[in-house]
């Protein structure tokens, strides 16, 4: 009997450990996150918690993300959509809706920031805010005054707007984001119009205004601009708050002589959520959860918002954040600037058509 013990041993370990490689194996996560959005750190910390293998891929607009997900199948068990557009694909049926039960740091989350994600997301019932921030506007000061002098209105979306300061700028350099649903909307303010108007006679007005600067946009990009205002090789861009704050950082560290400053326009400008939510086709649902928890910590939140510069709605983290960060009120908006943001909305489909006419128009340039 021993014998048979000592023979049948190394075939149940064996057994017992092609088991657990498979088991292994199939406990493989895969994240669509933003460009340059995470620390490395807290990939490697989380594999190492966790015992997951981790695919993290990334993109850099909502809209190559939404082309995935509306496919039906992704092939990633967590994604982070922008709230309007978290909004257009819940309605669309995309996501799984989550059980709380298996997110216990969801205590740590702020409830005034949790209603406000109510109007795209009603009972917060498919995501959880990962971070947020605003459009803003980030240039380079010694470049931006030897163009436009002193008094620049780099704290107004004239800096833009204005043909005649944009044509002086366009000799150092001037980007765009990317996007359709965050540069269209602009421009609707800045006219006077809804920024979420559902009118197609408005998006033929903003059309106007940005084909009118249209010459002078050296190009659009949703992520270009971090690295090319870091190294001056462009000096204003309209981008998101923390980009700018990483650009700021990069250009530190390279020890270049660049100096990369921010404003939030005194006109208002759009305040955006990015959330973390689970697709109906996700292949693991459970590491998925472990790992929106896991980022649902105080002390794992914290350090990325140092790193991203976007402040992130954990209100139990906000105290572990960097002073730097949450006391800039370009990325940590005063209670007199918050009343000027808005939140953008899905529209409807001809709106929504509108809206791509007129950007793919302003992109040709025609």
């Amino acid at each position: 009997m021993n014998r048979v013990k000592r023979l049948l041993a190394p075939l149940l370990c064996s057994a017992l450990l092609v088991g657990s490689l498979e088991a292994a194996e199939q406990r493989t996560l895969r994240v669509y996150n933003w460009f340059d959005y995470i620390t490395p750190q807290t990939l490697v910390d989380f594999q190492k918690d966790s015992q997951v293998k981790l695919i993290y891929d990334i993109f850099d607009t909502n809209e190559a993300l939404e082309a995935k997900l509306l496919t039906g199948n992704s092939g990633y068990d967590v994604v982070v959509p922008s709230n309007v557009f978290l909004a257009k694909q819940i309605e669309a049926g995309v996501f799984q809706p989550l059980d709380r039960s298996k997110l216990p740091n969801w205590q740590h989350l702020d409830p005034k920031l949790m209603k406000l994600i109510e109007a795209n997301d009603p009972g917060n019932k498919y995501a959880v805010p990962y971070m947020y921030g605003t459009v803003l506007i980030g240039f380079n000061p010694a470049k931006v005054k030897a163009v436009l002098g002193d008094h620049a209105p780099v704290d107004s979306w004239d800096l833009i707007f204005k043909e005649e300061n944009i044509a002086k700028l366009k000799q150092c350099g001037v980007a765009l984001l990317d996007s359709p649903s965050e540069i269209l909307p602009l421009a609707l303010q800045y006219l006077g119009l809804d920024p979420n108007s559902g009118k197609p006679d408005d998006y033929k007005k903003a059309e106007a205004l940005l084909l009118k600067i249209r010459p002078h946009v050296t190009y659009f990009h949703s992520s270009k601009y971090m690295a090319d205002i870091a190294n001056g090789d462009i000096c204003v861009a309209v981008g998101y708050s923390g980009s700018f704050s990483q650009a700021a950082n990069r250009a530190l560290e390279a020890k270049n002589g660049v100096v990369v400053d921010m404003r939030l326009p005194k006109e208002g400008a759009p305040i955006w959520f990015d959330m973390l939510a689970i697709p109906k086709g996700a292949a693991n649902p459970e590491d998925a959860y472990t790992f929106i928890n896991y980022l649902l910590q105080p002390k794992v939140i914290a350090p990325i918002s140092d790193f991203v510069g976007y402040p992130n709605p954990n209100k139990d983290a906000t105290e572990l954040v960097t002073p730097a960060i949450r006391n800039n009120p370009n990325l940590y908006p005063t209670e007199e600037a918050m009343a000027k943001l808005y939140t953008l909305k899905p529209l409807a489909r001809d709106a929504e058509r509108a809206r791509t006419r007129a950007w793919t128009k302003i992109k040709a340039g025609t």
